[in-house]
């Protein structure tokens, strides 16, 4: 098939185009900055040169927007929100204006548009939808506001030929450089994996293998529409999650981080404690109701290939 994916440079798209390649597919990457082959230069904001790979193609994985990696200024806040609406609007645009448009576009989403909750997880059916949560810093809404308008994008896109999926994806799990396995696994080297503020907020993730597999699942599921959750099903709190690591690695001990000192380390890291402090309790409820079943569905045994893998 054709695949063309925008915004396809980052750890997720890394991913992506090394397995659909290596599958035989053809691959296009749009990117800001094109440096190889296959790569195709787009600004995110408009149409271009760049829309033709779409016309004809078999299917579109939009993965665009700004890093959340970041401070949550207001300024860094309003570029989150941009890059990730305008993106999604001009793909829409790209593919209603195309003469044989795909068959799926598949959106990339966030399962942080859930709520911070730790007694039930959150499903697509019965998930609750977060931004109005009691007891939590109120800023922490503007990460709602912009995966609702992120995906809100997709939904009001004109495109009748094609088929729509919004992944709301949790943290995806490889050993390549600079992802977040990267950095938890540097944590835990480092003595530093312990309990965050606790460590009984959820974290919710999936393998890299399966977050593969899930997207050549939803391609092949024409029934399949709307919000789908890319997470493992068996989220666990953020002191688990980090004990299994550490056990995975052979580290005996993970110093204990306070909220303060949460805090002291984001802003060193020009990062945000939302990042490490909400509890996210996803699970993949119409990914199982299909019938897509997990290689790696708990923790031990995902952690202990990842790290086999480094």
């Amino acid at each position: 098939m054709k695949i063309v994916i925008p915004g396809g440079t980052g750890q997720v798209g890394t991913i992506l185009d090394r397995a659909l390649t290596a599958a035989g597919h053809d691959v296009a990457i749009l990117t800001r900055r094109p440096a190889r082959d296959r790569e195709i230069h787009w600004d995110a904001e408009t149409l271009g040169p760049w829309a033709k790979e779409i016309d004809g193609s078999d299917i579109v994985i939009n993965l665009a927007g700004r890093s959340v990696n970041c401070r949550y200024t207001p300024a860094n806040l309003r570029a989150m929100m941009d890059s990730r609406v305008r993106s999604t609007q001009v793909v829409g645009e790209a593919i209603a204006a195309a003469a044989r448009p795909p068959r799926v576009w598949l959106q990339m989403s966030t399962a942080t548009i859930y709520s911070h909750r730790f007694d039930a997880p959150n499903d697509e059916a019965t998930g609750l939808i977060g931004g109005t949560e009691p007891g939590v810093p109120g800023y922490w809404a503007n990460s709602i506001e912009i995966a609702k308008a992120w995906e809100r994008a997709q939904e009001q896109a004109e495109t009748p030929d094609t088929r729509k999926v919004g992944m709301r994806t949790a943290m995806v799990m490889s050993p390549d450089r600079g992802g977040v396995f990267d950095v938890l696994l540097r944590l835990a080297r480092l003595g530093l994996g312990g309990p965050i503020a606790g460590g009984t907020q959820y974290m919710s993730w999936i393998h890299g293998g399966d977050f593969v597999r899930a997207v050549e699942f939803l391609i092949g599921r024409d029934d399949l529409a709307g919000p789908v959750n890319l997470a493992a099903p068996a989220p666990l709190p953020q002191r688990a999650f980090m004990r299994v690591l550490r056990a995975a690695r052979g580290v005996p001990v993970g110093l204990p981080a306070t909220r303060w000192m949460v805090g002291l380390g984001a802003f060193a890291l020009r990062s945000d404690t939302e990042l490490l402090l909400k509890s996210r309790r996803v699970v993949p409820g119409r990914l199982l109701e299909a019938g897509f079943a997990f290689d790696y569905p708990q923790w031990p045994e995902a952690a202990a290939e990842l790290v086999r893998r480094v």
